[in-house]
């Protein structure tokens, strides 16, 4: 029997088809989050829209809102994961054409994120404290006011007082969105963008443009931008969904156990994680060098086709 799509679905309606699956499984898993809330912790319907405004005043609020983001982001990411399925395709061969042979790629490009975050730093010092001009004042008091609401929550989110906290966040705030993040912006929305334009090149630039947009963090959007133009090139040169995904998670897990480590008075008491200093340029100089010379090396080394099986001699 044949299905009721056609064999070549066009971009566009892929990421229509995108849109309704992740909007579904994020709608589904909100609504398991609070029926697990509500049953576990006793939140109200009305305590939960209550917890983002004022998490340090109500109880199990770390928990809950945990639990909400992390079934979120699941619900986000397997919205793209059907979509493979939909398409009466199989998912291994929609986000990973090509086959890892070894271990290599994912942990060169998990090496190269730790090499490119003095770089990335400094971008956020410097976008941190951009300034809109005069006609968008208001616009750029509203952004900053939003900017702050979300800093406060993640503050709040990362206040790791026990190793077990620590583990949950690296789970929720780590993993998953390595996994629905990819799965979503390179998965699907560059691999189409990609096929739309004909153009590699357009459709990393654009997918990165909408993977930094809709963080909705005006004050942050450059660094990230940058972050998605690396992952989706990783994804373009390696042809495996989980390659990003493991430069992905190496970026947000780095982060977390900085802020864990001082938190619990492993690092200096100069340094905070939180803050946005600027780095010696030495240190930046290296950090661009040393991702420079990666992102280099992990193109050649994809752009190489693996060696033919040697003849055997009769």
């Amino acid at each position: 029997m044949k299905g009721l799509l056609p064999r070549q679905v066009h971009p566009i309606l892929q990421l229509l088809m995108l849109v309704g699956l992740a909007v579904a499984g994020l709608s589904l898993a909100s609504l398991l989050a609070l029926i697990l809330a509500n049953q576990v912790y006793g939140v109200s319907l009305t305590q939960f829209g209550e917890l983002s405004a004022k998490p340090q005043a109500a109880p199990h609020a770390w928990a809950v809102l945990m639990l909400l983001q992390g079934l979120s982001l699941a619900g986000l990411g397997a919205g793209a994961a059907v979509l493979p399925l939909v398409l009466q395709q199989s998912p291994s061969d929609y986000f990973a054409p090509r086959r890892l042979a070894a271990a290599w790629g994912p942990l060169g490009a998990a090496v190269l994120i730790v090499c490119l975050i003095p770089l990335l730093s400094t971008i956020v010092t410097w976008n941190a404290g951009v300034h809109f001009p005069a006609f968008l004042h208001d616009f750029e008091l509203w952004a900053r006011g939003m900017e702050d609401q979300a800093t406060d929550i993640t503050k709040y989110l990362t206040n790791f007082s026990t190793p077990g906290r620590l583990g949950v966040g690296l789970l929720v705030i780590a993993l998953v969105p390595a996994i629905a993040e990819e799965l979503v912006f390179r998965g699907v929305v560059q691999r189409n963008l990609v096929r739309w334009f004909a153009s590699r090149h357009v459709g990393v630039w654009l997918a990165a443009a909408v993977f930094s947009a809709v963080h909705m963090q005006f004050f942050g959007f450059v660094p990230r931008f940058l972050l998605g133009l690396v992952l989706g090139y990783l994804y373009e040169w390696s042809g495996n969904i989980l390659v990003p995904m493991a430069a992905h998670f190496t970026q947000n897990a780095f982060q977390l156990v900085l802020i864990y480590l001082a938190q619990s008075h492993r690092l200096p008491t100069s340094f905070d994680p939180d803050a946005n200093q600027v780095l010696p340029w030495p240190t930046v100089l290296v950090s661009a060098v040393l991702s420079a010379a990666l992102l280099y090396g992990l193109r050649q080394r994809w752009a190489t086709p693996p060696a033919a099986p040697a003849t055997p001699v009769s």
